[in-house]
């Protein structure tokens, strides 16, 4: 005997705020959010030689870049830690941070052809992505932990690392560094709904982004009066309080901590308020 089939009905009614989420509807789809975030790290290289090595080798040739560029030709200091740990630890957050604004920057107009024939949350796409992007950053934080290990027991630097309590902070600050890219990430989304040009602009974004933040060089290097206007920068401190928790050094105050996470909590309210507003007409618009 065929054993009966539950009806499953979804109740498609229009939100009464903009930064309404639907809980219950994201969890109910959750099955769909797993299946993206697979869909989206195994696409991103798909068809290539290296496959899934590109997320290792491309922190690796940054870090060498700039360890020969900034460290050894121009001169940057970097706090007496090793270059090309101090690098690859600079790229932790900013890389998970960068992946998470530029892929979410398309999700409206990428999932266009979805959205006008499924009915699902329409924040099931961007929080895919953030996932997908998690995965990437746990790949490049063991190539971390490979060279954090290395220096631990082969170098001189070893004496100032060791794993203390602190180290339960990390996941604190991925988690605000996913909110940040995110809110950034909805934000462009919404706008390149309307004005397709923002896509061609989001790597300029990046990458001016990347040098007012402290990745390649310590934010110690800003003067002490100029250092408010770098902590205006919520990834500044991201960056830096990464670093001060593997390696040992970084410029962490509480107020540029403060800054951090409410800068933070606000562009990922904004974000949310103008995706799920743009959500509602965009596949009429297309």
């Amino acid at each position: 005997m065929t054993p009966p089939v539950s009806e499953h009905i979804i109740h498609i009614r229009p939100d009464q705020s903009w930064l309404r989420i639907d809980w219950a509807g994201l969890w109910q789809y959750r099955d769909l959010l797993v299946l993206l975030v697979q869909r989206d790290f195994t696409a991103k290289y798909q068809q290539t030689v290296l496959g899934p090595l590109w997320f290792i080798v491309n922190p690796l040739i940054n870090a060498a870049v700039f360890t020969i560029l900034f460290s050894r030709i121009i001169g940057i200091p970097t706090d007496g830690v090793p270059p090309m740990l101090f690098y690859l630890g600079g790229q932790l957050a900013w890389n998970y941070f960068a992946n998470v604004l530029s892929t979410t920057g398309n999700s409206l107009a990428g999932n266009a052809g979805i959205f006008s024939k499924v009915y699902f949350p329409r924040l099931i796409p961007p929080l895919a992505l953030c996932g997908s992007s998690l995965i990437a950053f746990l790949v490049q934080f063991a190539v971390f932990l490979v060279f954090w290990t290395w220096h631990l027991v082969a170098t001189p630097f070893g004496a100032a690392l060791h794993v203390g309590a602190s180290l339960a902070l990390l996941p604190l600050l991925l988690l605000q560094t996913a909110a940040l890219g995110l809110g950034v990430g909805l934000v462009l989304s919404a706008l390149t709904a309307k004005y397709r040009d923002l896509q061609q602009l989001t790597g300029y974004l990046l990458q001016i982004w990347m040098y007012a933040t402290p990745v390649i060089y310590p934010l110690s290097r800003i003067p002490e009066e100029w250092r408010w206007v770098a902590n205006l920068n919520p990834m500044a401190s991201i960056v830096e309080s990464t670093r001060l928790i593997l390696l040992g050094t970084g410029s962490v105050t509480p107020a540029g901590l403060a800054v951090s996470v409410l800068l933070t909590v606000a562009v990922l309210l904004g974000g949310i308020v103008l995706y799920q507003r743009s959500a509602r007409t965009f596949v009429d618009t297309v």
